[in-house]
């Protein structure tokens, strides 16, 4: 039954990209085939073509009033050839068999070693079934999309009167996916997404202090009841309180907790873009040539999964067409994979993970995470915290940076408070975490049963481009991480 279920979404995959992106410009698998002729008439070793359709909107709120709303609609073509390691790259916004054409020459610049080759279009593969293929900005109204916003507000505003502003911003998009690949494979998707984010502002004695909140996934609008609507304020405005009361955060070298869920940014930042294919083959990251080694503690184990229903992070095929896959990169502190597309795969040896991704189809694809995440401990939350004597813990962050090559990572705390005897002892503000990914990772000494994914904000950057990704962990105690303050 499931299976059939399956084949029955994929027919409606494949005959939505087809009606959006290929019959309308009389294009079909005879023409497919013919724009990799015009690339194969030079020897490359692998061609493709990215169709890609794209809706988005988004509606801001401020002052109680919607403000902004704005609705863009792209589409177009990518061309990619491959030559050994060597990529080349054509893009056009006008799907049409003319502008294949001269995307095809453009790419046999590099053609000059490989393989012939001939294409036969006959094999379609079959994706997962993640998340249904609807359009979520058709299917909610537009002033119901106001009243969500309101009423996002309106909840804000009733939890405490210091709350002096509330911004809002509620967004969507619905993207159809075709890949044809010179392998003889297609693959097509439909992918839903939404999300919803706030932010207050609060006021008292003259002091200002902000939080925020949201979430979202690949789902319709109305995901966010009223249940969810209320959660995310009720999460702001506990932030911006708890900075009213802040103190300034301590420095220097000590224990660490981190909250679950939203502080897995810190592994994804600082551990999994060190895992990535590209960096790990041209060895330029931390973790190059150390599969099969001890890299983090025991008890460590470090997946990144595709296939999470209805997840920020998640697809049914992955940029290049190939089924998104759970691979676990770290496991009990042994290094024992890493995140791979097409070709950095091949020029390794090793198997594709499904990790493809790019932002658009004016992009090249490359190796990224998609939902990246620690694996329970056996732990208690509390018990964690009731073991540091002193220490800082860690709820929620912000922004950060890191540097691929050395594993290096600066990171802001959004929300944290000083550990005295094992206990929470007041708020802080100001406090950034400074450390290596790399040694982070051989300092956790407590793993908590509580892992949480974020709750569905995340977006990574990489060399220009920006995807949707998901993060996650369950609270950790990290020991001797510096702690940059304001004392």
């Amino acid at each position: 039954m499931q299976t059939q279920a399956k084949s029955s979404l994929s027919e409606i995959l494949f005959t939505t990209a087809d009606q959006c992106l290929l019959a309308p410009y009389s294009i079909g698998n005879h023409e497919i085939q013919h724009v990799f002729g015009e690339i194969f008439r030079h020897k490359v070793d692998y061609a493709d073509l990215y169709f890609q359709y794209t809706r988005t909107e988004g509606w801001s709120l401020e002052e109680g009033i919607v403000k902004s709303g704005s609705f863009n609609i792209d589409q177009g073509v990518g061309v990619r050839a491959v030559s050994g390691e060597k990529t080349a790259f054509a893009y056009s916004d006008d799907i049409s068999l003319t502008s294949l054409e001269s995307a095809a020459r453009a790419t046999r610049a590099i053609a000059h070693s490989g393989t012939d080759a001939h294409t036969n279009i006959a094999t379609r593969t079959q994706g997962h079934a993640l998340y249904s293929p609807n359009d979520p900005i058709a299917t909610f109204r537009d002033q119901d999309k106001v009243a969500l916003l309101e009423k996002l507000e309106r909840f804000a505003r009733a939890i405490d009167p210091r709350v002096t502003q509330v911004m809002a911003n509620l967004g969507g998009e619905y993207e159809v996916v075709l890949v044809a690949r010179s392998d003889g494979a297609q693959a097509a998707d439909v992918r839903p997404l939404v999300r919803l984010s706030l932010q207050v502002i609060v006021e008292q004695d003259g002091r200002r202090e902000q939080g925020s909140s949201g979430g979202g996934g690949r789902f319709a609008y109305d995901y966010f009841d009223d249940r969810i609507l209320q959660d995310y304020a009720r999460r702001a405005v506990h932030q911006a309180l708890t900075n009213l009361d802040a103190r300034p955060a301590p420095a220097g070298a000590m224990t660490v907790v981190l909250g679950a869920g939203w502080p897995g940014i810190l592994l994804h930042e600082a551990i999994g873009h060190g895992l990535e294919g590209d960096f790990n083959r041209k060895g330029s990251s931390a973790f190059s040539g150390r599969m099969g080694e001890r890299v983090a503690a025991p008890g460590v184990t470090v997946v990144d999964d595709g296939t999470l229903s209805q997840r920020r992070g998640s697809l049914n095929i992955d940029d290049e067409g190939n089924p998104t896959q759970r691979t676990v990169l770290i496991e009990d502190g042994i290094l024992t994979g890493y995140l791979q597309d097409t070709l950095n795969a091949r020029l390794m040896g090793v198997p594709v993970t499904g990790n493809g991704r790019r932002e658009s189809y004016a992009h090249i694809p490359m190796p990224r995470m998609t939902n990246t995440y620690m694996l329970n401990g056996n732990r208690d939350p509390e018990e964690i915290i009731a073991s540091v004597q002193s220490g800082l813990y860690a709820a929620n962050f912000g922004g950060g940076q890191v540097d691929i090559v050395s594993g290096k990572f600066v990171f802001t705390a959004a929300e944290a408070y000083v550990i005295e005897n094992g206990k929470l002892s007041y708020p802080v503000k100001g406090a950034t975490l400074i450390g290596n990914g790399p040694d982070v990772l051989t300092r956790v000494s407590m793993i908590g049963n509580d892992m949480a994914l974020d709750p569905g904000v995340g977006t990574c950057g990489k060399d220009g481009q920006h995807v949707p990704v998901g993060v996650g962990q369950p609270t950790l105690r990290i020991d001797g991480l510096t702690v940059g303050g304001t004392m």
